[in-house]
């Protein structure tokens, strides 16, 4: 057997160090584990045949960090780390008082420390309805854009960064948005900022995109036929711009048709029988404000919304968010389990559990968290994750004690909506702050949008939409917590370069 890899009792393969999850925290863990331990075998269990790497890394600034997400064969990540094994296929149980895994293809693993990073799931609105698609994964984005290229009209429900996306970059098709919230893009903006992005959805046509070097897929044209539906094997997870290269037009000549029905949710959905049944009637795709008529055409399914109106379409998009993939693991074995069903984890990624580490999508930081930083399932926060992981289980593997990784000081995300540069910093909605804070604006139509949020005297949190340059500076006065009451509004002062003040 190759390096530190010893057949165990009973057929079993012992290895010191195994981790599941084929996706940006397994892999990230799996590679910093086989860099500290060249000598020994790291196990990664994936169910899928491609993994996923992080390429192109950037550290923009001190927490602020830029990637490319590729889907790779896992053999080039044997190739780059010759002791990490990968081993295809899906966990069947997990015997945590025995350090084992079983895996579905009927082998045993025994390790001494294990890493669980099989990630999230989609939360469908319901589950098994043929017409209802969850956007998580590669294959579910292909299934996505095949039912997109015959499909007049869609509804969409949910306002993550996904749902973002997503109706920005349909094009020939009605799309009804239904968000819960006051106003769009909720996990990463304010209204303001949502008013400043509106404009660019409605507009006529799009301005082509900010060069962007990411994973793309391809996908073969086929026939038309019926509703594709996703695959219930688990694709590997989306990429941060999933949808590059994919081809998202329905079958109308116009670009961009966007109807936002707000503070609603779904209340029904209903097939075609039910709803000629129920003999109800539903809406037209709204022109004006005060323009509502009863459609004449019968689709195949009809979505109810809380609000009471009723929208006819092709199918229904699920963007409502995650469910982290514990499934597997939690037979026979007492996990303490977080309120948003992750594993909690401790501040080295210890689960409640002897030698069994988490991180990614899977887990939940029960540990008391900085001031400013808060978990979000974001590619970002799946790579600093893993890689702290690693370094945790190598720490607790040599009895050496380690500090929290500087990564989890303050929240920082840097992405793209809309075309336009996004990054968010900190407590950037306020969110925890109670009422005793304030906000401070700068905003110039179409160019660029600034909203700091301050507590105190202290900057506690910053959105920046457009190339503000404002990133770095904004990062460090939130974490060096400075009194910043002496410059009132001139902290947005676009006259005033704030750099100077503060070098």
């Amino acid at each position: 057997m190759p390096g530190g890899a010893m057949a165990g009792p009973g057929g079993a393969v012992r290895g010191r160090f195994a981790v599941v999850g084929g996706g940006i925290a397994g892999v990230t863990c799996a590679e910093k584990l086989a860099a500290e331990f060249p000598s020994e075998d790291i196990f990664l269990v994936t169910a899928s045949p491609v993994i996923k790497a992080v390429t192109n890394f950037k550290q923009v600034s001190k927490t602020l960090e830029e990637f490319d997400v590729e889907e790779q064969p896992s053999s080039l990540l044997e190739k780059r780390y010759p002791n990490i094994r990968v081993i295809q296929s899906g966990v069947k149980q997990l015997k945590s008082d025995e350090h084992k895994i079983y895996t579905e293809d009927g082998k045993e693993y025994i390790y001494e420390k294990l890493c669980l990073c099989a990630g999230a799931k989609p939360k469908l609105i319901v589950e098994g309805n043929p017409y209802v698609l969850g956007i998580r994964d590669t294959d579910s984005a292909q299934a996505f854009q095949k039912n997109l290229a015959q499909a007049e009209r869609i509804v969409v429900v949910g306002n993550g960064g996904i749902a973002l996306e997503l109706v920005y970059e349909v094009q020939g098709c009605e799309v009804i948005w239904a968000i819960k919230d006051k106003a769009i893009g909720n996990t990463f903006f304010d209204a303001g900022a949502a008013e400043f992005l509106l404009p660019k959805l409605t507009a006529e046509s799009q301005e082509s995109p900010i060069e962007c070097k990411r994973t793309k897929y391809t996908t073969s044209g086929r026939k038309k036929k019926d509703i594709t539906p996703a695959s219930d094997k688990l694709g590997s997870a989306l990429g941060p711009d999933w949808h590059e290269g994919l081809h998202l037009k329905g079958t109308k000549e116009f670009s961009h048709k966007v109807h936002i029905e707000i503070l609603c949710e779904v209340k029904k959905i209903l097939l075609q029988q039910e709803f000629i049944q129920l003999q109800q009637t539903s809406l037209t795709f709204p022109k004006g404000e005060k323009n509502v008529e009863a459609d004449e055409v019968l689709w195949p399914v009809y979505v109810e919304l809380t609000n009471g109106k009723i929208y006819g379409c092709n199918f229904i998009v699920s963007a409502t968010g995650v469910v982290p993939n514990v499934e597997p693991f939690l037979d026979g074995n007492n996990f303490a389990v977080g309120e948003d069903g992750g594993l909690k984890v401790d501040k080295h990624m210890h689960t409640s559990l002897p030698d069994v580490f988490a991180a990614g999508d899977i887990c939940t930081a029960a540990w008391e968290p900085s001031p400013v930083w808060h978990q979000m399932r974001l590619w970002t926060q799946a790579r600093q994750m893993g890689w702290y992981a690693a370094k945790c289980m190598a720490a607790e593997a040599l009895g050496e004690s380690i500090d929290m990784d500087f990564s989890f000081e303050l929240f920082a995300h840097i992405t793209k909506f809309f075309n336009y540069k996004v990054v968010v910093l900190g407590k950037y909605n306020a969110q925890g702050l109670g009422s005793e804070h304030e906000l401070m604006l700068r905003c110039t139509k179409g160019h660029e949008y600034v909203k700091v949020v301050m507590q105190n005297g202290r900057m506690m949190g910053a959105v920046l939409i457009g190339e503000t340059d404002l990133e770095e500076t904004f990062e460090n006065l939130i974490l060096n917590q400075m009194d910043l009451s002496a410059y009132g509004e001139d902290l947005l002062n676009p006259d005033i370069d704030i750099e100077d003040y503060f070098d």
